[in-house]
């Protein structure tokens, strides 16, 4: 059986005067995973955030969120929180003081979680009585999150979490993202961190110019036909490279931080996989180690740069 469907658009159109922040797009987001959105600058990522927060209403098309249609009229669909922009926080209050304020906004017979239990999932229990105007960006991210699952969402939409957190601090979103899913609440985020979005998200779509150039499983973005650059590091450079130099469909590429150098252990080599796989036969063949061996650009960066460059002629 077919999961069941979170989020669904057809046709979703936004226009802004002059600017066309989404044209004419379709949009399917599995329950129960976490969804990526990515795109450049511009591309419609925080447009179609708002439209899942209720914050703006499309133009055009139809949408439907946890099997409700959403109407003309800017409204938060029931299920949903998170943030776009950035958490809204109250600077001169506490942490727990904005979760309690925010608790006492809602509804009596609104789904809620603890103030206190919140504050532990994001990993700032200990930051509970510090205001927030000392906190440090990766801070705020972390409790603008925590106030998102005060109404136990079953659809949590992200702007940017990542951003500005260190790594206790990734660790603990990361932990409370994979957990959430695993127990069926979906999550859309946004975010430029390709190494975020590949760790995360099961889903993603890629968004350019207003129009989606890719949206399904990240594991259909794999491209065994695409050339991909490796850095290959191995027991004996100078013989890896000679191999790599005679293997055929390698060519060695000079120019990044850690050029390929007959005098440094990292080469860097542009291949398709079926030839870096003979590359690394031919060198189990003659004794040489290999000791890394990985995109220089992961597969999901690739095809998001070929993607959204092949939009940008069109």
């Amino acid at each position: 059986m077919d999961a069941p469907i979170a989020v669904r658009g057809r046709g979703i159109t936004k226009v802004f005067g002059d600017v066309v922040a989404l044209d004419h797009i379709d949009v399917s987001m599995t329950q129960g995973q976490i969804h990526g959105l990515v795109g450049p600058n511009g591309a419609g990522k925080t447009t179609l955030l708002g439209l899942l927060l209720g914050l703006a209403v499309a133009d055009e098309g139809s949408l439907e969120i946890l099997g409700t249609a959403v109407g003309r009229t800017p409204a938060a669909p029931d299920g949903v929180s998170g943030f776009v922009d950035g958490p809204g926080l109250y600077p001169t209050l506490t942490a727990k003081q904005n979760l309690a304020t925010l608790v006492a906004l809602r509804p009596d017979d609104a789904p809620a979680m603890g103030v206190e239990e919140a504050l532990a999932q994001v990993g700032l229990a200990d930051a509970a009585d510090a205001k927030v105007r000392g906190f440090s960006l990766g801070m705020r991210q972390r409790l603008g999150l925590a106030a998102a699952l005060l109404t136990k969402p079953r659809l949590l939409v992200l702007d940017e979490p990542s951003n500005g957190l260190d790594p206790v601090g990734k660790k603990h979103v990361h932990g409370v993202l994979n957990r959430l899913a695993a127990e069926g609440v979906t999550v859309v985020m946004s975010s430029h961190r390709m190494d975020d979005l590949e760790a995360l998200c099961s889903e993603v779509t890629i968004l350019a110019a207003g129009r989606v150039v890719f949206s399904g499983p990240v594991s259909k973005l794999s491209d065994d036909s695409r050339e991909l650059d490796y850095r290959l590091r191995a027991s004996d450079p100078s013989a890896a490279r000679a191999v790599a130099a005679a293997t055929p469909g390698i060519r060695i590429v000079d120019g990044y931080d850690a050029p390929a150098r007959p005098d440094t252990d990292v080469i860097v080599v542009r291949a398709r996989v079926a030839a870096v796989d003979q590359l690394v036969a031919r060198m189990v063949r003659d004794d040489i180690a290999v000791r890394e061996l990985a995109p220089v650009v992961s597969a999901l960066e690739a095809a998001f740069l070929a993607l959204t460059e092949q939009e940008a002629d069109r």
